[in-house]
């Protein structure tokens, strides 16, 4: 049975949708644009002839005592009608008292069985007239696209409606619309000719109408049918033979069988078919009608409207189109669940031909759907007509998991629909290899900042128990050519069961000496390789017989395996892991992560034991570079070196130096080679004995020895670049006689000294810097002067004093001018602390820092610059 499915307003609200529907309701009343266009087709003179046959056709069409066109502005209007209610054509009432209203309010269809029962519609005053029990009512669009009013029919008795009936009252909707608009203009243009405006509405809205005496044999068609066909009123013979002419010979057999069908039953007359024009033209047309019986009970007229849908044609070809042209499965299944379409993406995925398909219930053909969540999905909608998205797994044949978007489409459902198993799969693998990841991320975290080898094998340990075994040992061999047994040493081992961590503890201080030759642990440190081990061992095969064995077997291991940990050539321990019976064997899998992860613990401590070796040499180079200051005549010098903090050896390519030369002069250097790591400390060890030795040895200024040094780096090939400041404090007999000293200084790309003067003003000494050291073998060099009050302090540094990331170097030096002023009444043994203490204590790169201060030289020498020191004879002191 055609019987209509569930749309939108087709299944029952309940208490809340009725609530809906009111609130609805006044809204509609309150669109005052939506009101406007109402108004304009609402003519003043209701009972309009066109449009009371339009009327008169539905309740013939439908078999309905009852049927009316209402309008809907702030009330409802009924402008046409046939045993209409509550009154006649005229009648006017409030929009709550209205089933058409709510047709209006939602903008669509409204199927009722019987209205009396439906709780949408119940506290409707349109009940109280028992005529109403089944109703059907259908929007009315205006031109400008609103919602004005609605076409219904409705009687007294309970009734199924049809979906042939619904498109038949959506087909007249249409023509009532076109008429309404037709007698708006009317009114508006009375001058123009009617019949014109009528005709060319019609032919814009593809509609016709017929009317054909079956008695008389007389066919009657409307300007627009005729337009279609191609005929005028002179060319049209008005039978049914002109008819018959036009239709498309594939379709007339079809056509001529639907209209012998209906007049033989007095019942319903549907067709679509193609008409063939006099100029060469195909249009498709859709014709539907009724057969209307005289007083003997046969048919005696057949009536009915027709539609042009070519546009419709193309553009569900086009849509066809698409469908076939789709990579994603496409099958629409109807109201009772049968496939009506399936592309050809379709017919690959389910492994079906779509003649397979077409006509058959998706319940039958694929069983395992019912009762899951294709079923659950596909149900909920067409039942709500909302989207539904999900993922499912479809047994044997096809075994494949499946996305879906479920849609409500052309009374039924459509399924779009991809094959994702590969996809889910891939997902699987992924999510292994994440949780492999995250293990060797996590593992990698707790080992980066571990030196110490016990404490990062302790640290890993909670890695492996329990995600991949129910216990393990960890151990470290000590480096020597004595056998392995007196070199290793079990230093950790963790247990999933807190109660049996004892026992495995007990276990660890007994196992390696009871451990035989041809053990698990003896053949994993004479290989590279895993080696894994099932079952408890028997006695004298992996554990002499004894405590030990006594404990393993307490221990339960059903599979173990021992892995060296080798880092960079060698071997610097294993780890022993084991299961009980209930975890199984080991997969590949989790072999591969146990490598890996065992691989970044060998790497591990063999940097920790790199680090040792490391930090010793580094300690070692670093006493060597240190220089002793000499404490001449009233000048006090303080030095610091402060590593970076984040730097393990406390070494890199800062330095500072100072001693006395030939001509009497202090001599002052501050440096950076370029990089931070051994082989700068190295090559600043380098550049720092050339600079000493050759500034001690010829007596020049600053800028020539900077300059000797050039040529020295090139032609020694110390193949590096550094700063430096090279400063030298003077005093000639005439600066002796008033007190003061001169500094000279050349800078090779260095930052500006700092002069904090007696007055605690601190001044950075900006002078145009040269070239770094090893740009060129050949760099002329400049020198610059500075005189010296007493008790004024010189500051040489290096950058990580001022420089921060993401700051500018001005910025930098002028927060060490101002702190430098801030601490100007300090010793000058405690000024240079907390200068490193507060500006170096998060710095990223080494800090050298040289201080001198010059004290007055007609006083005796200061308690706080400590006693006079010249280089030859360090342990003798001269007090001033």
């Amino acid at each position: 049975m055609d019987e209509i499915e569930e749309s939108r307003m087709d299944g029952p609200r309940g208490s809340a949708g009725a609530s809906g529907d009111a609130v609805a309701v006044r809204a509609l009343g309150a669109d005052a644009a939506r009101a406007r266009s109402a108004r304009r087709l609402l003519r003043a003179e209701t009972g309009e002839a066109g449009l009371q046959s339009m009327v008169t056709l539905a309740a013939q069409l439908l078999a309905t005592p009852s049927a009316e066109v209402s309008l809907v502005t702030d009330v409802r209007v009924i402008v046409a009608g046939v045993g209409a209610l509550p009154g006649p054509v005229g009648t006017v009432t409030r929009l709550e008292d209205s089933l058409c209203s709510r047709v209006a309010a939602h903008g669509e269809r409204l199927v009722l069985t019987d209205a009396r029962t439906d709780p949408r519609v119940r506290e409707s005053a349109a009940l109280a007239d028992e005529r109403v029990g089944a109703y059907l009512g259908v929007p009315l669009i205006s031109d400008d696209h609103r919602v004005v009013g609605a076409l219904c029919v409705y009687g007294p008795e309970p009734r199924q409606w049809t979906a042939h009936e619904i498109r038949t009252l959506e087909h007249l909707a249409a023509a009532a619309a076109a008429q309404l608009e037709i007698t708006a203009l009317d009114a508006e243009y009375a001058a123009a000719d009617r019949s014109q405006m009528l005709t060319a509405a019609a032919q814009a809205a593809g509609l016709g109408t017929f009317a054909w005496d079956l008695r008389t044999g007389a066919l009657r068609w409307d300007d627009s049918l005729l337009e279609v066909f191609g005929y005028d009123h002179e060319s049209f013979g008005g039978t049914i033979d002109a008819f018959n002419a036009r239709v498309h010979p594939d379709d007339l057999p079809t056509v001529s069988a639907a209209l012998d069908a209906a007049i033989a039953a007095c019942g319903i007359y549907e067709a679509e078919f193609r008409v063939r024009r006099p100029d060469g033209t195909v249009r498709w047309l859709s014709a539907r009608g009724q057969a209307v019986a005289g007083a003997d009970g046969d048919a005696e007229h057949l009536i009915g409207v027709t539609t042009d849908t070519t546009a419709l044609r193309a553009g569900e070809q086009r849509v066809r189109e698409v469908l076939e042209d789709m990579t994603v499965g496409y099958y629409h299944l109807d109201a009772d669940w049968r496939f009506t379409y399936v592309n050809a993406e379709a017919e690959r995925i389910l492994s079906s031909a779509r003649e397979d398909l077409l006509g058959g219930v998706v319940w039958d053909l694929f069983p395992a759907a019912v009762g899951t969540g294709f079923e659950e999905h596909y149900r909920a909608v067409a039942r709500t007509g909302r989207t539904v998205v999900f993922d499912a797994y479809y047994p044997a044949p096809l075994d494949g998991w499946y996305e879906l978007r479920a849609v409500a489409e052309r009374g039924g459902v459509a399924v779009y629909f991809t094959d994702v198993t590969e996809r889910r799969n891939a997902l699987a693998a992924a999510e292994q290899a994440r949780a492999s990841s995250a293990l060797l991320a996590a593992v990698a975290t707790d080992l980066a900042e571990l030196l110490d080898p016990v404490q990062a094998l302790q640290a890993v340990l909670p890695h492996l128990v329990p995600s991949l075994a129910d216990f393990a040992i960890a151990s470290l061999l000590d480096e020597g050519h004595s056998p392995w047994a007196q070199r290793l040493h079990d230093v950790a081992a963790l247990h999933v069961d807190p109660r049996m961590q004892p026992v495995l503890d007990e276990f660890r201080a007994l196992r390696v000496p009871a451990l035989a030759p041809r053990s698990s642990v003896a053949r994993a440190l004479a290989g590279t390789q895993p080696v894994v081990h099932t079952g408890i061992p028997e006695p004298g095969s992996v554990l002499q017989d004894g405590p030990a064995q006594e404990l393993l077997g307490r221990l339960a291991p059903h599979t173990s395996v021992v892995v060296p940990l080798r880092g960079r050539g060698h071997t610097r321990g294993l780890i022993t892991l084991a299961r009980t019976a209930a975890r199984g064997e080991f997969s590949p899998r989790e072999m591969t992560t146990l490598r890996d992860v065992m691989a970044q613990v060998g790497l591990a401590l063999d940097n920790a034991h790199l680090h040792a070796a490391r930090r010793h040499l580094a300690e070692e180079l670093q006493r060597s570079l240190l220089t002793e200051l000499p404490e001449p005549d009233h000048l006090h010098l303080v030095a610091r070196y402060a590593p970076a903090a984040s730097g393990a050896a406390q070494i890199g390519g800062d330095w500072y130096d100072a001693f006395l030369v030939r001509d009497g002069s202090t001599c002052l250097v501050i440096g950076d080679v370029t990089g931070h790591d051994l082989r700068a400390a190295v090559t600043m060890a380098q550049v720092r004995n050339v600079l000493r030795g050759g500034a001690h040895a010829v007596v020049q200024p600053p800028a020539l020895i900077l300059s000797s040094l050039d040529w020295a780096m090139h032609d020694l090939a110390v193949g590096a670049f550094s700063t430096a400041i090279v400063a030298k404090i003077e005093q000639t007999p005439e600066l002796a006689e008033q007190g003061l000293r001169l500094l000279r200084w050349a800078s090779a790309g260095h930052l500006p000294p700092v002069l904090l003067h007696p007055d605690g003003h601190a001044e950075l000494l900006t002078r145009p810097a040269d070239l770094l050291l090893g740009m060129r073998a050949h760099t002329t060099r400049h020198d610059h002067t500075q005189v010296i009050h007493p008790e004024s302090t010189l500051l040489l540094y290096t950058d990580g004093l001022v420089e921060r990331r993401g700051e500018s170097l001005t910025v930098g030096l002028e927060r060490l001018r101002r702190h430098v002023e801030t601490l100007a009444g300090l010793p000058l043994d405690e000024l240079c602390d907390r200068l490193v203490a507060d500006l170096a204590a998060d710095s990223e790169d080494d800090v050298a820092l040289l201080a001198v201060r010059a004290h007055r030289e007609d006083r005796p020498r200061p308690a706080e610059a400590g006693p006079r020191r010249l280089p030859g004879d360090p342990t003798h002191h001269l007090d001033t």
